[in-house]
């Protein structure tokens, strides 16, 4: 069920309304039996998978708790008349048994998620290395497995609950049905963000009061989602379809073109879903985790990673790079390259193989193929290269301070890293790496800027109103974007006149019925992450 479907529309509000009128001990139920339900429209098989998650998940993770209270219990009666020894072999002892549990649970979730979503990539490649010593076109056959809807965020919300049970951060929820709840929370299900259980649980699994100004606020937030996801994403996907599909045709100045239109298109697809889901939990009263923070203001590529996808930034940082930079054996390999190489050799490879590792797994999350992968480690190069220059930038700084304090400078940081990422972004939509470079290579072969005004534009799939359209769509979004330096908008119109609210609010609402990009029925286009 799509967030742009009038289905979606119904459902939410009959959900809306049950929930602020049945007694508030059962809106955690309510949700639940509403999570499942919305999540149903994506089958049976796929119910399957996500009860898998949740049924193993919530085991595991009641398991270690026990080991966890039970060692707390002996220490408790026997700390007066045991040693230091003692105790600790007795802790090491439940930590041990806890780590097979987690173990265990991450091999199956992880292991569920890689047999449907990366066996035929697997195959695929086998079947291509048979290929070049003169096997069939496919001698291994491909299952062609069901990938479910939205398996990679709830897997990997699930096991970062399972490994922060583990880290003994929390204590188990006892409850499988707030357990699935907490899995399954509808707003989230279709693209994140991927929450912790201690930051969400608490709004999630509490009372509610019916609470105007909150679902004022949560409805305004949800219309603005709708405003960029289908007055100016669905939009411009018809351009970069067009400019994507025909890659040795539009080439040179079109690559900048398509690269510029899609870095607009994924923000507002993708942060159009995020202002919905937060907006339809703000309207519950549930308190969701923010997933960007104007990331096309960043000045490099490490800060625009900390403003762009957070909640899996920080879960790939907390769960793989600290953990795999910082572990005994990679303290055991560091000691070796700086005896061998020296201190300075030393002290980078830990970062240079956690980072790596860590954008690799990032980019196998997005996808199962090539294109993704190098979109991976081409993001952790990038920055590993970034963070080997800035002794340079620091340099340049000190000796021309004005200059690198200057509006301009900054201005020159923001579009640099708007255009280098726009650049690696382009694998996403080529899907095709070597026909992405091939691409990129021909902006510095085939620069012909006369595109850009000879009526080109017109031919890629929508019409100049379309563009106007899209174009100042985008413009607002920029707007709001630099008011929200200085606060919230919705708080700031909060405390405008009445009359003045009512006409934003009529105008935007007015905007995403006319001026909205909807596709057969009268739906909209599905969000880009729901692939994921």
């Amino acid at each position: 069920m799509s967030f742009t479907s009038f289905g979606f529309f119904l459902f939410f509000t009959v959900l809306l309304l049950l929930y602020y009128i049945i007694p508030k001990s059962w809106q955690w139920k309510l949700l639940l039996a509403g999570s499942l339900l919305f999540y149903a429209f994506a089958g049976w098989t796929a119910m399957a998978y996500m009860a898998a998650t949740i049924l193993s998940t919530w085991l595991c993770s009641r398991e270690i708790g026990k080991y966890y209270t039970s060692h707390e219990r002996w220490l408790a009666e026997n700390r007066a008349v045991s040693d230091r020894e003692t105790r600790k072999a007795k802790k090491a002892a439940a930590r041990s048994a806890a780590r097979l549990w987690m173990l265990g649970g991450v091999a199956f979730n992880f292991g569920a998620l890689a047999v449907v979503k990366y066996t035929d990539f697997l195959l695929g490649n086998v079947n291509g290395l048979i290929g070049l010593f003169g096997g069939g076109e496919e001698t291994v056959s491909l299952p062609h497995f069901l990938l479910p809807m939205g398996i990679s965020f709830y897997i990997f919300q699930s096991m970062g609950y399972l490994l922060d049970v583990y880290r003994n951060r929390y204590p188990p929820e006892q409850s499988l049905g707030k357990f699935a709840l907490f899995v399954s929370f509808f707003p989230q299900l279709i693209q994140g963000p991927i929450s912790r259980y201690d930051a969400l649980a608490p709004s999630l699994l509490a009372e509610h009061r019916w609470n105007a100004t909150a679902v004022a606020f949560g409805l305004q937030r949800m219309l603005w989602g709708f405003f960029k996801k289908l007055v100016v994403a669905d939009r411009l996907m018809a351009v970069v379809r067009t400019l994507s599909g025909a890659p040795e045709e539009y080439q040179g100045v079109y690559v900048l073109v398509l690269m510029a239109v899609y870095a607009v298109t994924l923000y507002a697809d993708f942060t159009g879903g995020i202002d919905v889901t937060i907006g339809a939990a703000e309207c519950l009263g549930i308190e969701v985790a923010e997933n960007f923070h104007r990331p096309f203001f960043s000045k490099s590529t490490a800060e625009y990673w900390r403003r762009w996808h957070i909640t899996m930034g920080s879960w790939f940082r907390d769960y793989i790079f600290y953990p795999v930079s910082i572990s005994k054996t990679m303290l055991g390999w560091t000691q070796k390259v700086k005896a061998k190489w020296g201190p300075g050799a030393g002290k980078r490879f830990p970062v240079y193989l956690a980072t790596m590792l860590t954008w690799f797994v990032t980019g196998v999350w997005h996808g199962a193929s090539w294109n993704f992968i190098v979109w991976g480690l081409l993001n952790g190069i990038i920055i590993l290269v970034s963070q080997e220059l800035e002794p340079l930038y620091a340099g340049f700084h000190e000796r021309f301070p004005r200059l690198g304090r200057s509006f301009g400078w900054r201005l020159f940081q923001v579009g640099r890293t708007f255009w280098l990422m726009g650049a690696v972004r382009v694998l996403d939509c080529y899907r095709d790496v070597p026909v992405t470079f091939r691409a990129v290579g021909s902006v510095f072969t085939r620069f012909d800027l006369s595109v850009l005004w000879n009526g080109s534009l017109l031919t890629l799939g929508i019409d100049g109103a379309d563009w106007l359209a899209a174009g100042a769509g985008a413009a607002l979004m920029l707007c709001v974007s630099l008011v929200q330096r200085r606060g919230g908008v919705r708080e700031r119109l909060a405390e405008k006149p009445l009359a003045l609210r009512w006409a934003v609010f009529g105008a935007l609402l007015l905007a995403v019925t006319v001026f909205g990009a909807y596709g057969v029925g009268f739906d909209a286009n599905q969000f880009i992450y729901n692939q994921f």
